[in-house]
């Protein structure tokens, strides 16, 4: 399992929400680009970056960045906020390693399996959920899709991988919830990268054994709970 160290944008600067919630935000650096090569410096391959901006529009706000930071930082990117069928090609002409599809998996269900089918591993699918179902618009809309299903739905249409989120632990520094994750885990045959909660080193092994690809962390970096050299050299151990 590797590490995936997180930023998130606002306004063009770093912040962290507590549970999607946007009314419940810390600023922590105003120039995500120097956050971004901070992460490279202490051993970073993968760094995962959510225009949160877009995903409350519904379209990327900050692509502009977005091409500064894949042009900045010797880092593979994975990128997602508000992509949709008019942004994706793009948001990949931009150089990012990976493009997040969230809320047009559900809204588009066609428009996915011929996206998965025609850029592969190039995208991921975003799985978020709040008390088990499928939360999409920011986070501010539920479905009434079971995450597992919606999952294995996606799967099926191609999808190479899957970022599962339990939203309710997203921001709070009190762990993952490890059995929606493993019950993530083991109902798929593709890759699950872990998200949300993290909140100390000793929750990377225990998402390592339940048998995530990868975890993803922001808030128990920006905090100071650990950094990533320790962390990444902590899962380079396992």
């Amino acid at each position: 399992m590797f590490l995936i160290p997180a930023i998130d944008i606002i306004d063009g600067a770093c912040v962290r929400l507590t549970e999607g919630d946007y009314s419940r935000k810390t600023v922590y650096e105003k120039d995500p680009i120097s956050v971004a090569q901070s992460f490279v410096d202490a051993g970073a391959e993968w760094i995962h970056i959510i225009d949160l901006d877009g995903a409350k529009a519904g379209d990327v706000v900050n692509l502009k960045l977005l091409e500064k930071l894949c042009r900045a930082v010797p880092a593979k990117i994975e990128f997602g906020g508000g992509i949709r069928e008019e942004n994706l090609e793009r948001v990949l002409e931009t150089g990012v390693g990976r493009a997040i599809l969230g809320t047009r998996l559900v809204k588009n269900l066609e428009w996915a399996a011929e996206s998965f089918a025609q850029y592969g591993e190039r995208l991921v699918a975003a799985i978020d959920t709040r008390d088990g179902k499928v939360s999409v618009s920011g986070w501010s809309d539920d479905t009434e899709w079971d995450g597992l299903a919606f999952a294995q739905k996606v799967a099926s249409l191609g999808a190479p991988r899957v970022i599962f989120t339990d939203i309710a632990t997203d921001g709070k520094l009190q762990g993952p919830n490890y059995a929606a994750t493993r019950r993530m885990v083991e109902g798929l045959e593709i890759p699950v990268v872990a998200s949300g909660g993290v909140s100390a080193l000793s929750d990377l092994p225990a998402l390592a054994e339940i048998g995530c690809e990868a975890v993803i962390v922001g808030k128990a970096i920006y905090e100071g709970r650990f950094d990533v050299r320790e962390a990444i050299t902590l899962l380079q151990r396992i």
